[in-house]
């Protein structure tokens, strides 16, 4: 499921989601059919649980997938929470540059 990493964006309607939220339940090769597939090379090796990972709004994937999480709303959570620190984070950096300066 796509979702907003900053819910305040969501009303925006030429804004798009730019993360996404999934359920890996594979524990074994032996649990997919086709070594080959996409399946099988997100989710092998993977702890079953949920996860999320960014996108480019409404692209695919760009980051590593982040978790395991007991249920999708603790990823959308940690997600949320993850963004707003580096935002932050980065809003203490651009003054403390202003400031030095």
């Amino acid at each position: 499921m796509q979702f907003y990493s900053d819910p305040s964006k969501e009303p925006d309607p030429h804004s798009l989601p730019d993360a996404e939220v999934f359920h890996c339940r594979v524990e074994s090769r032996d649990d997919i059919e086709d070594i080959g597939s996409p399946q099988y090379n997100q989710a092998f090796g993977m702890i079953p649980g949920f996860y999320y990972w960014h996108c480019f709004p409404g692209c695919l994937p760009d980051s590593m997938a982040i978790g395991p999480f007991e249920t999708e709303q603790e990823a959308i959570d940690d997600c949320r929470e993850t963004k707003w620190r580096e935002y932050q984070q980065d809003r203490a950096d651009e003054y403390r540059d202003e400031v030095t300066s």
